[in-house]
């Protein structure tokens, strides 16, 4: 038997899976299975958690990457201060919700047609380089309009037990910070409307003190840069990197002392105007859960397979290929026996045509029989969105966004 996380604590000790006030049972009757919901109410709740303990002046956006439905861009919209994209396709999401001078604009490789969108609907750029500097100055000269403009900067430093790592390295990612003076510089020599830094060192961290120190060395690596430039920034985005508890052991980030220890660093002579914390996974992730159902259950040796109608191709990050070296187990659930006893150890693997489609390995369950929901938690970020939906053909995993008072 090997260990699972922990199921978030929205859902933990119910008998009966239930989510934003429905059954499992009852969503899946309704909307088909495979099936994510995504409860609403802990959205507003985590980001109500936040926007308490950070100080004034750091605002909240949303890295819509996490999970870009529009239901749920329309429900995240309103309690957040901006929204930050990395596509022209995420871009066209974020303009039908937010105004464009509340969007920002990340990424790598952003090709002249998303720069000119971007620069006619008002939106931030954070630059990746001094050429797509270039580019973009040269279609705002061509269109007539004033690009705002921010630069990306890779940091010498990265965000300790990460999972990600974005800074302290050569990296396609920002700009080094000793070119990023002369840049700046020469934006606003050529007349661009610059709007500041976005200084990213990592993501999916769990360890709160290393997130503190990493803000601390982002806020004052910002103040460094603003005095070489002889300029305070209008914004300084500080990245994330909250992760969320997904395996064993994890416990998650404390985020009263992130907003205690954040509140003194945000002063001083080269200061900026304001700034933002960029988050998605903390703030989507554990609102979600995806809903497969039993097809079979058959015996191979002394092990059980629990065989259900949805996996990889849905849950690409549960099935341990997303982002992780070493396989561990999201926390799983039979949806309608969620206090029984766990009886019996199996894996829980999808319909798809190789080893890789395993959802759970070997985990310690109540039985489960064709029919049977099974409930995979955590599903709120990086689930349907980053996973393979077309291979092997099956269908695509609906999708649902919900309060206690509605759904939709």
């Amino acid at each position: 038997m090997k260990p699972m996380g922990p199921i978030p604590p929205y859902f933990a000790g119910q008998p009966v899976l239930t989510i934003a006030g429905r059954t499992a049972h009852d969503w899946v009757a309704e909307a088909g299975s495979p099936l994510f919901v995504y409860d609403v109410d802990i959205v507003t709740a985590r980001l109500s958690q936040l926007r308490a303990a950070l100080p004034q002046a750091c605002e909240i956006h949303y890295a819509i990457k996490a999970n870009p439905l529009p239901a749920m861009l329309a429900a995240v919209a309103p309690l957040v201060g901006g929204l930050d994209v990395a596509s022209g396709g995420e871009l066209a999401k974020a303009l039908a919700v937010k105004d464009g001078a509340q969007i920002s604009f990340a990424g790598p490789g952003k090709r002249d047609t998303e720069l000119e969108a971007a620069i006619r609907a008002g939106v931030t750029i954070n630059l990746e380089s001094e050429g797509e500097a270039a580019r973009a100055l040269a279609i705002g000269e061509r269109l007539g309009v004033t690009p705002r403009l921010a630069v990306r900067v890779n940091p010498s430093f990265e965000l300790k037990g990460s999972g990600m790592k974005m800074g302290g390295r050569p990296s396609p990612f920002g700009v080094d910070a000793a070119r990023v003076p002369a840049l700046v510089r020469m934006l606003i020599d050529a007349g661009a409307d610059w709007r500041g830094f976005h200084i990213f060192a990592g993501s999916q961290a769990l360890d709160s003190a290393a997130i503190c120190e990493t803000q601390a060395a982002t806020v004052a690596l910002a103040s460094e840069l603003a005095r070489a430039i002889g300029v305070v920034p209008p914004l300084v985005n500080l990245g994330g990197g909250f992760g969320i508890p997904y395996f064993a052991g994890d416990a998650p980030v404390d985020i009263a002392m992130i907003g205690e220890r954040l509140a003194p660093q945000l002063g001083g002579e080269w200061a900026a105007q304001g700034y933002a914390i960029e988050l998605g996974r903390w703030i989507v992730g554990e609102c979600g859960v995806y809903l497969t159902r039993v097809i079979d259950r058959k015996m191979s040796g002394d092990e059980i397979f629990l065989i259900c109608d949805g996996g990889l191709n849905h849950q690409l990050a549960a099935s341990g290929n997303f982002g992780t070296v070493v396989r561990r187990n999201y926390p799983v659930a039979v949806a309608d026996r969620m206090d029984a006893a766990a009886s019996e150890t199996v894996s829980v693997v999808g319909p798809l045509c190789t080893p890789l489609d395993r959802l759970a390995d070997r985990v310690a369950l109540p039985p489960a029989q064709p029919g049977d929901v099974i409930a995979v938690f955590l599903a709120g970020a990086y689930g349907a969105s980053a996973s393979p939906a077309a291979f092997l053909g099956h269908d695509p995993a609906a999708e649902r966004v919900a309060t206690r008072q509605a759904d939709g």
